[in-house]
């Protein structure tokens, strides 16, 4: 486990993505994490840095040494005004910085983040073999609200998705 010092969790900047397009390309050819199956490019990733920015959500990563060992963001949920209380996560590390704390650190300030937001609702959306990132998500207090049978194909199986949910007791409390 390292030790806090040596493991920064700060906000992203524009010259981080080179690495974390590596982190998520990464994801989508090796895993199951992302059910996208071709690469992302800069200019994608470039889009999505933006989208997340105007719309206020933050992307954080964790760095090492120098290097980025990890990202996470949340984002809109669905896209109807009914849900801008709820988020959904993503949380991703380098191969090379697996089992560090760095996913640890990296959920623990996007829930900092996300209270601070004014956030109710966070979804994780999981492809249903990861243990790990279900196991991540259980010690944040996410409970297991549904699964989804077959809704997804990679690598050629059909994966099912589990949805995990965390409610925040000091999110919105109005009716707006």
């Amino acid at each position: 486990m390292l030790a806090p010092a040596d493991l920064l969790v700060r906000d992203a900047r524009a010259s981080d993505l080179p690495e974390i397009l590596a982190i998520h390309n990464n994801a989508i050819a090796e895993t199951t994490a992302i059910w996208d199956t071709e690469l992302a490019d800069l200019d994608e990733r470039t889009a999505w840095f933006q989208a997340r920015t105007r719309a206020g959500c933050p992307i954080l990563v964790a760095e090492i040494d120098g290097a980025v060992a990890g990202y996470a963001s949340y984002g809109q949920f669905r896209p109807k005004s009914g849900y801008r209380f709820s988020v959904e996560n993503s949380v991703y590390v380098a191969e090379r910085f697996h089992r560090r704390g760095v996913a640890r650190a990296l959920m623990a300030e996007l829930l900092v983040r996300a209270r601070q937001g004014g956030v109710h609702a966070m979804i994780a959306a999981i492809e249903s073999s990861n243990t790990v990132s279900i196991a991540l998500h259980e010690k944040f207090g996410f409970r297991v609200v549904g699964q989804l049978p077959e809704v997804g194909r990679k690598f050629d199986r059909w994966m099912d998705l589990t949805l995990m949910q965390l409610l925040f007791d000091d999110g919105v409390t109005s009716q707006s």
